[in-house]
């Protein structure tokens, strides 16, 4: 694809964003939904339009190459991202479920169930900081060092002087290169005794002659009749072509030039930074002289006319409300001392008088309240961001005429104009600082007794503002370096390098029947494909982005409830590869007597929660959560002390901030065993993960066969294999595969293609997950905050408890009176 095409893509994905806008900013507020069906219906369809506008931006980020054009699709992108992640909470709060089922959208829109996936950002990893990539080399090296210190072959050549090193390491050389010479011989000599053995007599060979070319003709014949029925049903689109399934030569060469597009970018991205480095100081040399003494000439005419207007100098606004921009807003001075005195009046007319204001202002309240009844979408923390990102296309980008940029490098005038801006607040900060000092004098020469009154209000507005301080963390390894705390807790297990999985290897299908399920009161249980999509949402797309993190829904802790063997680890490791991630294991087992104590628990906490904002984006990971809220401790574990982290690591989980990319997954099979008030009140997101489906079983075998190097023919039965492993989860299937296609079995498929048959006898000796556990799981998932609030809603009480509560309002208000 040309850059043509990437800029056609950006624009239809800013035309959809511009129609959303419209819808979520209409001219006229929309009335509030009564219908809670209605309602979520308008959010699951913009979600939806979201997600597809955000799939354009994320490739058009990633391929176009002009720098200028890409800081705008950046900060689109981010704004899209959190309004997606705005409206999956807004859906969560008015559905009261993780997981949505919008068959019916997706029919209105004309689009497929893939288009629901959740695409990860290439620049989540692409585009660390210095220091950030820095701070990761470090990490990797320091695991990596203690991976090869681990070893026992390690431990002995340490033991050795650096002579009897080289000695044992040439010698190891010599012995593999003696092993290699020995196996050429004996594949000589088998050759050689090959040719040295005798004829058969000349009958024997006749025999045989005749049976070799039986075999060949059957085999010819069978292979031709293979390939006869394998053409007809690609004929017939019964079967996919076999050269579709190798990499085409259009794939090889569209990834090439990906990869291309990307070295580009990167050349055109420095040679406009250096760009901008060199046009700053030159503005900021030849024009920042001029800009200061304007400003400066400005300022004082407004001192002058003020004086004139009102006979008195006026007060020179504070930083915080723009400082000297304010003044040079298109106002007359009166209009300025009018706005300070409508101010001024709110503020007094704000406070409280008497009874019957109070009275009054309680009366208008519930009127209010009446007005408002009915069902409204909550306010956005990225909706202006959006605004301000369209309107900067719509201004520069729209309808620019590049027709002589074919290179799409930087554009020169453009930097000079965002620069320009740039060094004038700059200059503005230092220019009020000394027009203050100047008005101050111009203050005291002309009146005195004003200027102390005015020193008396500012020392009082300090004052006021002071407030209680803050108390501020303490930092207990304040003398010690990050390399060194990065070393010891990678020494005692506690830093870890995460497993190379991607989330697209978590494998599932759409569940097709979510809808149909709901719609008769049945409340399905989610697919393996709805799971990474939430995960997606809760943990990848917040933790990618700063910009996405600080402002959208925090979720701090996300807790994955499922039967062993579903994939809940592999989910972790997958989510910290996406991201770059750094991975922290304080699950209990893994912290059992390791900082014993309550001061050495209080250093191990400190010490991870320190080492993972310092390298963010961070993974906290407890496995078997349930262990640290038991009801009752098993003896066999009283030993380990499982729950020591019970009431400490809640109290540092309250220290996550928006600013914190650092997110705790726990892990449990055992839920029931646990107190739910604790689980529920320590994880604010509950994922249930259930055995997969009949869709997913059947991609389960398929996929993993082929990467084991299975081949799939008519001789192997999928469809009846996905039916008999019901109940059975990922891990099982990976453990059957594992077992059955051995490095042998792969030699004989040529002869002896692989059969269901084959699968089944391991898989007989392997227990399910039974209907009675996944029952017991969602029976506990019910408990849950959510889950009750889903069991209200399918039974209608929350919409009775309702109008009940504003009549006990009403009548609280009657007493009152």
């Amino acid at each position: 694809m040309s850059q043509r095409t990437y800029n056609q893509l950006w624009a239809d994905a800013q035309s959809e964003l511009t129609q959303l806008l419209a819808a979520e900013l209409p001219a006229e507020p929309l009335r509030p939904e009564r219908d809670r069906v209605v309602f979520f219906q308008r959010l699951a369809v913009l979600y939806v339009r979201y997600l597809q506008v955000f799939r354009d931006l994320e490739v058009a980020y990633d391929q176009v190459v002009h720098p200028q054009k890409r800081v705008v699709i950046r900060a689109n992108l981010d704004g899209v991202i959190g309004r997606l992640l705005e409206l999956k909470n807004e859906m969560v709060e008015k559905e009261f479920s993780e997981y949505h089922y919008m068959d019916d959208v997706l029919h209105d829109l004309k689009l497929t169930p893939e288009d629901l996936e959740i695409p990860i950002p290439q620049y989540f990893i692409n585009e660390f900081s210095k220091d950030v990539k820095e701070r990761k080399a470090m990490v990797n090296n320091i695991l990596k060092r203690l991976e090869i210190t681990e070893s026992p072959q390690f431990d002995v050549i340490m033991e050795m002087s650096q002579e009897d090193a080289v000695k044992l390491i040439q010698g190891v050389e010599r012995a593999r290169q003696r092993r290699l010479r020995a196996k050429l011989n004996q594949e000589s000599r088998n050759m050689n005794h090959m040719s040295r053995n005798k004829d058969p007599g000349i009958a024997d060979i006749e025999s045989a002659a005749v049976c070799i070319q039986k075999v060949w003709k059957g085999y010819v014949q069978r292979r031709r009749t293979k390939i006869d029925r394998e053409q007809e049903e690609i004929l017939l689109g019964m079967a996919i072509d076999p050269k579709y399934d190798a990499p085409r030569p259009s794939e090889i060469t569209a990834q090439e030039n990906e990869a291309r597009t990307r070295f580009v970018q990167q050349e055109h991205e420095d040679d406009y930074q250096k760009c901008t480095e060199a046009i700053t100081k030159q503005l900021r040399d030849v024009e920042g002289h001029d800009i200061s003494q304007t400003m400066k000439d400005q300022i004082r005419q407004w001192f002058f006319e003020c004086r004139d207007a009102t006979g008195t100098f006026p007060d020179y606004p504070d930083d915080e409300e723009g400082g000297s921009s304010v003044i040079f807003a298109v106002k007359s001075p009166q209009e300025l001392m009018d706005e300070i005195a409508a101010k001024e009046e709110e503020e007094a007319n704000a406070k409280p008088k008497g009874k019957e204001e109070k009275g009054k202002k309680d009366k208008g309240k519930g009127d209010e309240d009446e007005e408002e009844v009915g069902l409204k979408m909550f306010p956005s923390a990225f909706l202006a961001d959006l605004v301000v990102g369209n309107k900067l296309y719509d201004d520069y980008w729209k309808n620019r005429d590049e027709s002589k940029n074919y290179n799409q490098k930087h554009e020169v005038e453009l930097i000079k104009e965002e620069k320009r801006k740039d060094i004038e607040s700059e200059i503005r900060l230092q220019v009020d600082e000394q027009m203050r000092q100047e008005l101050a004098e111009w203050k005291l020469t002309v009146d005195k007794e004003k200027v102390g009154k005015a020193k008396a209000s500012v020392k009082k507005k300090k004052g006021s503002k002071s407030g209680k301080k803050k108390k501020k963390e303490k930092d207990l390894t304040a003398d010690r370096t990050l390399e060194s705390l990065c070393q010891e807790l990678a020494e005692q297990g506690i830093l870890k390098q995460s497993d190379n999985v991607k989330m697209k290897d978590f494998l599932g299908a759409y569940s097709y029947l979510g809808t149909t399920l709901r719609q008769n009161d049945i409340e399905p249980m989610p697919s393996l494909s709805d799971v990474r999509q939430v995960l997606s949402l809760y943990a990848i797309l917040p933790l990618g982005s700063q910009f996405v993190h600080e402002r959208a829904p925090l979720i701090k802790a996300i807790l994955m409830a499922g039967p062993a063997g579903v994939g809940k680890k592999m989910l972790v490791h997958a989510i910290c590869q996406e991201i770059g991630a750094n991975l922290f294991d304080l699950s209990p087992l893994n912290t059992a007597g390791k900082y014993p104590g309550k001061s050495g628990l209080t250093m191990m906490l400190h010490m991870v929660f320190k080492v993972a904002r310092l390298l963010q984006p961070s993974v906290i990971w407890i496995g078997d959560a349930e262990k640290m809220f038991y009801k009752k401790v098993p003896k066999e574990e009283k030993d380990l002390d499982p729950k020591r982290l019970k009431k400490d690591l809640p109290k540092s989980l309250k220290l996550i901030k928006g600013e914190d990319r650092v997110l705790i997954i726990g892990t449990t099979t055992d839920p029931l065993s646990a107190d739910i008030k604790g689980l529920c009140k320590m994880y604010s997101k509950i994922i249930l993960i259930p055995r997969p489906d009949y869709g997913s079983r059947f991609i389960l075998w398929k996929q993993l066969i082929e990467k084991q190097g299975g081949k799939l023919t008519p001789s192997l039965n999928l469809s009846s294999l996905s039916k008999i492993s019901d109940g059975y989860t990922p891990g099982h299937i990976v453990k059957v595969i594992n077992t059955v296609i051995t490095k042998r079995r792969i030699f004989q498929q040529a002869k002896r293609p692989l059969t269901a048959v084959e699968f089944v006898e391991p898989l007989a000796k392997i227990d399910p997950v039974f209907q009675e556990e996944e029952e017991a799981l969602k029976s506990w998932y019910a408990k849950t905050p959510l889950g009750k609030k889903r069991i209200k809603a399918a039974t209608g009480q929350d919409e009775e408890e309702t109008p009940a509560k504003s009549s006990k309002g009403k009548d609280a208000k009657k007493k009152g009176k």
